[in-house]
């Protein structure tokens, strides 16, 4: 062998030796850090400026930063519904926002996200907001909560069982109301008043924030909620250490489950109404208190990024950070969280929010960092969090059994930076009404002829201008593929329609 070509293999062999010492270990823990409320332009890394989110900008400084990815609906049951199970909501009657009283509306033994990592050996959590029903439709709150986290695929949880604004307002851990006195058992309605309780409506003078709509019943630590309670009072949560308790049970569990692969679900409450956050953050921005529980949530993503690095784990596990659907200002609460934006922008440049069928409802923040494995950049992918379970599932190299996860989409070379591309189309949803994105385009049907809506998001990511008479052909075969999702038990096998062009640019005329 000449000398050069044997100083060549030597290099090569070198070269092979240290990408495999760099690469980490896989597959990875995964910890998925869920906001509430979180609209697209609410953090710094999205061109926030009233509100400081250090923590969050150094999760995407390190990882790939979308701006085209999607919660599943406009509404958080539905939004995380899709997200566990890879099947669009309104596909599923009774996904609708639920009540606190309202019966788990996961099926015990469904393939879910928990239980894809769980059957690969991972330890699994579940903790913070669940807000997916517990329970049959009977349920005791003294007794034994279940089905709930536990039935479908978790090994822990420790969780709000609907919203911060809902009754009961106790935490559940695992299948019990964690800190219940028996002697003061809970009674839960939502029916009707319980005889002898003040509510909001009734005593106002009892109340630290004040309703505007709907929020007039059982008053909780000084702030009335949806629906009715009694008894509980050693178990009832504090709203303003509602964040820390929430982050040190997500730090215990990644503390006894660094030595194992592990999964944690981490949903907060963050920026979800009523907000209260910790007096360390009472005027640390300049947009009032919507944005002081933005750095609230700021700071509980920090405690899980330093956690991880005290214990040697952020080059081996990948954090996706993600929103349920988008934000809100007044959402039933006189905070003033309106008359103090002071020019802060919750979904920045976009159209609507949290409800709405336009982009701010569903186009959200969203982060993939794994420092021992994605190169820092940003991405322009369409992505959704329905497509979780079948990306989650090639990480780990797994099979999603047949039938399940029908919605879903295998973007995981998206989510590592591997790829410039994602989905093919993606269904948006808010309450009541269903509209289809492909590459630029976004089409809204509606019931009136001739109303339907067509947005060329390239040129008009505010959706300002209907181009649909201009375009009635894109409008077409756009109801066509929709229609075809709508029938179908699923979207994720679906061939694309005649004329849709690569993926990513979308129709072409």
């Amino acid at each position: 062998m000449h000398r050069r070509s044997f100083l060549q293999l030597c290099a090569a062999g070198a070269a092979g030796l240290l990408a495999r010492a760099a690469e980490p270990a896989s597959p990875p823990n995964v910890v998925l850090i869920y906001a509430d409320d979180l609209g697209y332009g609410d953090v710094g890394c999205y061109g926030a400026r009233l509100v400081k989110t250090p923590h969050i900008d150094r999760l995407a400084a390190r990882g790939v930063r979308f701006t085209d990815a999607h919660s599943s609906s406009a509404t958080c049951t539905p939004s995380r519904y899709s997200l566990l199970t890879g099947q669009y909501a309104w596909r599923k009657k009774g996904t609708r926002v639920l009540p606190g009283d309202a019966a788990l509306i996961l099926e015990p033994g469904r393939p879910t996200l928990a239980s894809l990592f769980k059957e690969a050996g991972y330890s699994t959590a579940c903790i913070g907001k669940w807000h997916l029903g517990l329970g049959r439709g009977d349920l005791d709150w003294n007794g034994e909560i279940r089905p709930g986290p536990l039935e479908v695929g978790f090994d822990y949880s420790f969780i709000i069982p609907a919203t911060g604004d809902r009754v009961p307002c106790v935490y559940v851990e695992n299948h019990r109301v964690a800190g219940l006195d028996p002697s003061d058992p809970i009674r839960v309605s939502y029916r009707e008043p319980i005889p002898g309780e003040p509510t909001g409506r009734t005593h106002p003078e009892l109340l630290k924030v004040k309703y505007s709509s709907g929020h007039n019943a059982a008053i909780v630590n000084g702030i009335s909620r949806i629906g009715h309670m009694s008894g509980g009072k050693a178990a009832r949560w504090v709203d303003e250490e509602m964040a820390a308790t929430l982050v040190s049970k997500a730090l215990a569990f990644i503390e006894r489950s660094r030595r194992n692969r592990f999964f944690l679900y981490f949903s907060t409450h963050d920026i979800h109404v009523p907000r209260a956050p910790h007096k360390q953050f009472v005027g640390t921005t300049g947009c009032g208190v919507r944005c002081e529980a933005i750095a609230q949530l700021d700071w509980c993503v920090g405690r899980i990024l330093d956690t991880l690095e005290r214990f040697g784990l952020t080059r081996n596990t990948l954090v996706l950070f993600t929103s349920d659907n988008g934000p809100v200002v007044d959402d039933g609460y006189a905070d003033g969280s309106p008359e103090d934006l002071n020019g802060h922008q919750p979904a920045g440049n976009l159209r609507g929010g949290k409800y709405s069928i336009y982009e701010g409802g569903t186009r959200v923040p969203f982060i993939a960092s794994w420092p021992g494995r994605i190169r820092p950049g940003v991405s322009s992918a369409l992505v959704g969090q329905v497509d979780f379970p079948a990306s989650m599932a090639a990480l780990l190299n797994r099979k999603i059994p047949p039938g399940e996860a029908p919605d879903s989409v295998n973007v995981l070379p998206a989510l590592l930076g591997d790829s410039p591309r994602g989905r093919d189309s993606l269904v948006e949803h808010d309450a009541t009404l269903l509209a289809l994105r492909r590459g630029k385009w976004k089409y809204i049907p509606r019931e009136k002829p001739g109303a339907d809506e067509l947005y060329d998001l390239e040129s008009d990511p505010g959706e300002t201008t209907n181009v649909a008479h201009a375009n009635r052909a894109i409008v077409e075969r756009m109801k066509q593929e929709l229609e075809q999702i709508r029938a179908a038990g699923g979207a994720a096998g679906l061939p694309r329609p005649e004329n849709a062009g690569p993926a990513g640019p979308g129709f072409q005329e």
